[in-house]
C-alpha cells in the first residue's frame, strides 16, 4: 500500500492535505468505532483484510482530509487507506475511513450543496459507502464493479432509489464499461441532478492489475473520468484500489486528464 501511494507522489506535483476532524468524520463514523481505532497501540487485525497500528487513527484522518481538499479544488485525492469497504462502525477490506463518504457530507454540511452523486468504477463493489447512504435521498450512489467477486455485495437487483449497482462479468473492458456508462449511469446521474459529483477511483479494473479479472485500459479510465465530470457543475475524486505500481502513474494520470477535458 506505501509503495503505491510513493510511487504516485513521486509522479505528480501535489498539495499537502491537512486532516479531517474528529466531527467531520463522525457524520458518517459510530464514535465507538473511532474510539476503537484511535486507541490502537499495537498493530491489530481489524478483520481478515485489514490491519490498524498505533498512527492508523491520524493516517485514516489525513486521508479523509485531503478527499475534502479536493471536493474544495475540484481536485484528486491521492491517499491511502483507501475507504469505499469501511461501513459505519467497522473497519473492511484495507478501508479504515470511508473517504468519499465524509467528502459528500463535507459538502452538504459546509459547503451548501445538497445533492451529491458518488460514481465507484473501483472493481470491487463500494459497500461501505451504499451501507451509510442506503437511506438518504440526499445522496445517489452508483457502482460499477466486478461480480461476483469481493465483497459479494452489488448484485443483480440489489438496489433503491438512490442506489445503483452496476455489476460486470470478469472479462469486461472498455467497451463493456462504457456501454454500462451510457445504459445505467448516465441516465440514473442525469435524473438525480446532482450539484457535485464525487468519484470513487480505483483503478484495478485494469488489465494489467494483478487481483482482479478485468480489461479496462487506460484510454477506458480517461474516458470514464471524462463521462463522470460531464454529469454535475463539480467534480472531484478520490483514490480508492489500483495495485500495480508499475502502471498506477499513467493511470491516474489519464483520469486527471479526463477529468479536465
Amino acid at each position: 500500500m506505501r509503495e503505491r501511494l510513493l510511487v504516485l507522489l513521486d509522479a505528480f506535483e501535489v498539495v499537502e492535505g491537512s486532516p479531517a476532524s474528529r466531527e467531520q468524520v463522525e457524520r458518517v463514523h459510530t464514535p465507538a468505532y473511532l474510539d476503537r481505532l484511535k486507541g490502537i497501540e499495537v498493530p491489530t487485525l481489524l478483520d481478515p483484510d485489514t490491519v490498524a497500528s498505533e498512527t492508523s487513527y491520524e493516517a485514516a484522518l489525513l486521508a479523509a482530509g485531503c478527499s475534502l481538499g479536493a471536493v474544495d479544488r475540484g481536485g484528486f485525492a491521492l491517499v491511502r487507506p483507501p475507504g469505499h469497504h469501511a461501513p459505519p462502525g467497522r473497519a473492511m477490506g484495507f478501508c479504515l475511513v470511508d473517504n468519499v463518504a465524509v467528502a459528500a457530507r463535507y459538502a452538504q454540511a459546509e459547503l451548501g450543496i445538497e445533492r451529491v452523486a458518488i460514481v465507484d468504477w473501483d472493481v470491487h463493489h463500494g459497500n461501505g459507502t451504499q451501507d451509510i447512504f442506503w437511506d438518504d435521498d440526499s445522496v445517489l450512489f452508483v457502482s460499477l464493479h466486478q461480480w461476483p467477486f469481493y465483497p459479494g455485495t452489488g448484485g443483480p437487483g440489489e438496489e433503491n432509489e438512490t442506489t445503483v449497482n452496476v455489476p460486470l462479468p470478469a472479462g469486461s473492458g472498455d467497451e463493456e464499461y462504457l456501454r454500462a456508462f451510457t445504459e445505467r449511469v448516465e441516465p440514473a446521474v442525469r435524473a438525480f441532478e446532482p450539484e457535485l459529483v464525487l468519484v470513487s477511483a480505483g483503478f484495478d479494473a485494469h488489465v494489467d492489475d494483478p487481483l482482479a479479472g478485468m480489461r479496462v485500459t487506460r484510454d477506458g479510465f480517461r474516458e470514464l473520468a471524462r463521462r463522470s465530470a460531464a454529469l454535475a457543475p463539480r467534480v472531484a475524486a478520490v483514490l480508492e484500489g489500483g495495485y500495480d505500481p508499475r502502471t498506477l502513474p499513467s493511470l491516474v494520470e489519464a483520469a486527471r486528464e479526463g477529468f479536465t477535458e
